[in-house]
């Protein structure tokens, strides 16, 4: 091995240190083997008799376990990358059925039911293609939010002039399971902001903002509809308080509503130091 022996030479004339050299050990009728080799002068004051440490490390079992890991890693995303398409697909036909469904059934309040079921399943398939589009098990919120807040607006607004869903915010990135919570949350009060807030064809803006501050962020939809009605004609608590309140109190956050004048915020926010309350009137 002329290069190792020329590199053990160069060790032991001081100008060198053999660090991590890898060669392949070929032997008859044996298995090549993969060997590390490191090595170093031993200074022990005797000037005349020159010293090395050599270690040799067999890495090949090593570095076959890391192969397998790699190529398991590779199947796994191929593999989770076939499901997303499934889910998608799936999430798809579910949509249609629903508005089959709908078109079909006589009663108003059935009808109603399955259109709202059909919005949360299409604001769960834009969940879905924008996790599924997420680098690095990441996602950056800005983008997110707004296609999230796109497709609910094809799905429920027929007339773009009247309504509109605007985003702000900032350059916030967080984990995947985090940002399926976001998103649920979004959907649900956005889509209540959409039922309720604007009857009688009323014109108006949902604006969507999200800012955060090292662990700490605020989460607020605001309309400038009619307002939060009061007493008697405030509407009883739905499905989506419910998932709004499950999601937020897993957040570790605190819900509340205020009168924007026109309209209503809704506002979620979080802090590292502060306790998990969860307070939320309102019907989704």
């Amino acid at each position: 091995m002329p290069k190792l022996e020329s590199l053990l030479l160069a060790t032991a004339s001081g100008s060198a240190n053999i660090q991590a050299y890898e060669l392949e050990l070929k032997r008859l009728d044996q298995k090549t083997r993969q060997l590390v080799v490191n090595a170093q002068t031993l200074n022990d004051g005797d000037v005349n008799h020159i010293r090395l440490l050599l270690a040799v490390t067999d890495v090949t079992d090593a570095r076959a376990e890391a192969r397998l890991k790699d190529d398991l890693i590779r199947d796994k995303a191929i593999l989770l990358q076939e499901v997303q398409h499934r889910v998608a697909n799936s999430l798809q036909i579910i949509a249609s059925v629903l508005m089959q469904s709908a078109r079909r059934v006589q009663s108003e309040e059935a009808r109603g039911h399955l259109h709202n079921a059909h919005h949360r399943v299409m604001s769960i398939a834009a969940l879905q293609r924008q996790l599924s589009t997420s680098p690095g098990g990441s996602v950056e919120l800005r983008t997110y939010f707004k296609q999230l807040c796109q497709s609910l607006g094809a799905s429920m607004i027929a007339d773009p002039e009247r309504l509109s869903i605007q985003v702000t915010a900032d350059n916030s990135a967080v984990e995947a399971d985090v940002s399926v919570s976001l998103g649920l949350i979004v959907t649900e009060l956005v889509i209540n902001a959409l039922k309720h807030a604007f009857p009688d064809e009323r014109s108006g803006t949902i604006l969507l903002d999200y800012q955060s501050s090292g662990k700490d962020w605020t989460l607020s939809i605001t309309d400038d509809g009619i307002g939060m009605p009061a007493g008697s004609d405030a509407p009883k608590a739905g499905l989506g308080t419910g998932i709004v309140e499950a999601l937020v109190k897993n957040l570790g956050g605190e819900i509340s509503l205020s009168d924007a004048a026109p309209g209503t915020i809704v506002k979620i926010s979080h802090q590292e130091s502060a306790g998990s309350q969860t307070s939320y009137s309102n019907a989704a």
